[in-house]
């Protein structure tokens, strides 16, 4: 069914969205608004609980979550294998809502003295749940949003997380300091379960969207089936592929870099706020700002930049801003210095980067968009993480500061300029490839719960 012509045209103003992708562009909004509002609801409460355990704990904290990386991939590739994503999806989000509520009911059941403990349980918890569920989120759209509508509506799907990301952190920011941490995480609770909602509502829209011209329609009659393969297919599968390998460098030198600001950013609150509720109301109002800058670029200006320059020259613009920014930290290692390459930084990559670094998985195998993506989004990340933090305190236990940290980031960000542009021209090259391949041998983008790649693939 063709969309109003008004709601086309409000569009039409801010992307290039085409008939028959309207609606299904509102539950992809309102499904990633969902799963950013429940995690920033939860991101400043871990951010305090991490500062209150101590920041020369942190990167044990760090080594745990990447253990419980490993742990939860293993049964995620099994439900990946075994059940259709219209099952596995849902499963997934409602077992970390049961987390999120035994915590909830732990802090307001414990006795104080638990707290820390408590709190570094949490950290470590959040840690995973993050990446898992945003993972999840972007595999179903790049399954089911073909590689040039990528390039067209992802930046503005993206805005959707924004806007979830403004409203949870706005939410615990005004609630911190009255309301309980328990009541906070209910508010979690009850926004993964609208995910859920979302995802079937985007579920129900799915032939409609394959039915937008130029899609192709080839395929089957899109019942919903399992994906199959095997169990360890998203690590062995992310080894063979030069091209998997390329884009969990990117992720690894990203994520090495922003934990060396992040550490610096922790340190900042420790001793600048004394107060619990302060601490926690202070990183809400960081993560505030950066969502807000991040909402002007996503709406205005992401699409129009990946369609001028291209997803190459894209991928490098966040790398060569931190080239820039570490430098300018090693010449003036300051507060004030720290916070704004920080809070640029980050809009810089959910605004621009992150989405484009999707695109890039809409040129793989189906597969791989849920077994391998899920593999590099959490343990290849975390596995950055880990390598940052224990290199940040190496860098700072041989009586280096931020100064000596920012230099130590300089040359991995060169690395990962000179590796954001092989990507880019890589996935242009299996864009083309896959072009003239004959109906049935691409790797294009299926609807909603379609069949299986192919053996093999």
């Amino acid at each position: 069914m063709s969309e109003p012509a008004p709601a086309r045209g409000t569009l039409a103003r801010l992307i290039d969205v085409q008939p028959g992708e309207g609606r299904a562009l509102a539950w992809s909004w309102a499904y990633i608004f969902s799963i950013l509002a429940a995690y920033y609801v939860l991101r400043p409460i871990r951010d305090q609980m991490g500062v209150a355990g101590g920041i020369e704990n942190l990167p044990w904290l760090f080594t745990a979550t990447l253990v419980g990386m490993l742990a939860l991939n293993l049964p995620f590739a099994y439900l990946v294998k075994r059940m259709p994503r219209a099952r596995f999806v849902p499963i997934t989000y409602r077992f970390f809502a049961a987390n999120i509520l035994a915590f909830a009911l732990t802090l307001y059941l414990a006795p104080a003295e638990w707290g820390v403990w408590i709190g570094r349980v949490f950290f470590v918890w959040l840690s995973i749940f993050n990446l898992f569920v945003v993972s999840i989120f972007w595999a179903t759209i790049v399954d089911v949003f073909s590689n040039a509508q990528g390039k067209r509506l992802f930046g503005f799907i993206a805005a959707g997380a924004t806007l979830g990301a403004i409203a949870g952190s706005a939410t615990t920011a005004i609630l911190a300091k009255n309301v309980p941490t328990w009541g906070l995480m209910l508010c979690a609770v009850v926004l993964l379960e609208i995910a859920v909602y979302c995802m079937r509502g985007l579920a129900a829209l799915s032939t409609q969207l394959h039915e937008v011209p130029g899609r192709d329609r080839s395929a089957d009659d899109g019942q919903d089936r399992t994906i199959g393969g095997s169990v360890l297919a998203g690590v062995t599968r992310t080894f063979a592929s030069p091209y998997l390998l390329n884009i969990s460098l990117f992720l690894l030198l990203f994520s090495v870099t922003s934990t060396f600001l992040y550490f610096e950013q922790a340190g900042i609150a420790k001793r600048s706020f004394s107060d619990r509720g302060a601490q926690t109301a202070f990183f809400a109002s960081v993560d505030l700002a950066v969502n807000v800058l991040t909402l002007g670029i996503q709406l205005f200006l992401t699409g129009r930049i990946v369609n001028r320059i291209g997803v190459a020259l894209t991928l490098a613009i966040l790398p060569a801003f931190s080239i820039l920014g570490f430098a300018a930290l090693a010449v003036w290692p300051t507060i004030g210095v720290i916070v704004a390459f920080q809070v640029l930084r980050r809009a810089g990559n959910f605004a621009i980067a992150r989405p484009v670094r999707e695109v890039l998985f809409t040129v793989v195998p189906r597969e791989d968009r849920y077994k391998a993506k899920s593999f590099i989004d959490t343990v290849v990340y975390r596995l950055g993480d880990q390598v940052g933090a224990w290199s940040f305190t190496g860098i700072q236990g041989v009586g280096f500061g931020s100064a000596g940290v920012a230099g130590a980031a300089i040359p991995l960000s060169v690395a990962w300029l000179v590796n954001s542009l092989w990507l880019g021209r890589a996935q242009d090259r299996r864009r083309d490839e896959q072009a003239t391949e004959p109906v049935g041998e691409s790797a294009r983008p299926m609807p909603f719960g379609r069949g299986a790649a192919s053996p093999g693939r």
